[in-house]
């Protein structure tokens, strides 16, 4: 019976999530499996994968033949790593105890690559919202300042309605001066004429 190590496809529409199982390679799919091995979730970024390594590299000594995708996964997770490394201790190169110590340097440079890619993510995202801000900041300030009128206009009329206002003023004052001149002129002619009138 050949067994093949593949993914089967669950989640949702737009939204797939997969389990990494050993199954017959006549077998559906998404039908009946011997071993599942892991979960694998492309919706996150970077992906989230959760592995049993041990029991993946047991049924790659068994002859189990992965797919291409699940070949990448399985190297990805430092399955295909140790299974070198366990093919070194049985050919005599090294013990086991220095193929765990190679595996766990292996696996905490891969962490770190991990961790440095998950940052850069955070820090341009970070990178995105502050320019993102301050794009929303220099927009409200250009539609604050579309809404006040302009302080020159304003100076400009003010000082069109002091002038206006003053002209008046002045010419009020005139008008009133030539009234009382006028009214001056009768009053002396009357007492003019009154003087004159006793004499005829």
């Amino acid at each position: 019976m050949p067994v093949r190590i593949r993914l089967q496809r669950h989640g949702k529409k737009g939204k797939p999530f997969y389990w990494i199982v050993a199954a017959d390679s006549r077998a559906k799919r998404d039908g009946k499996f011997l071993e599942k091995l892991g979960t694998y979730n492309p919706n996150t970024n970077p992906a989230s994968i959760d592995l049993k390594v041990d029991n993946a590299v047991q049924w790659l000594n068994n002859g189990a033949q992965p797919t291409d995708t699940a070949r990448a996964i399985l190297s990805y997770k430092g399955v295909l790593m140790k299974k070198h490394l366990l093919e070194g201790v049985k050919k005599g190169a090294f013990d086991e105890a220095e193929a765990e110590k190679r595996f766990n340097a292996w696996l905490e440079e891969k962490e770190a690559a991990i961790q440095a890619k998950r940052d850069g993510l955070s820090k341009a995202e970070q990178e995105a919202k502050a320019q993102a801000l301050a794009a929303e900041k220099e927009a409200n300030e250009k539609r604050i300042a579309a809404q006040q009128p302009e302080p020159e206009v304003e100076e400009v009329a003010e000082a069109a309605a002091e002038t206006e206002g003053e002209a008046p003023t002045a010419e009020v004052a005139e008008a009133t001066e030539t009234e009382a001149a006028t009214e001056e002129t009768p009053s002396s002619e009357a007492e003019t004429s009154e003087e004159e009138a006793p004499k005829e």
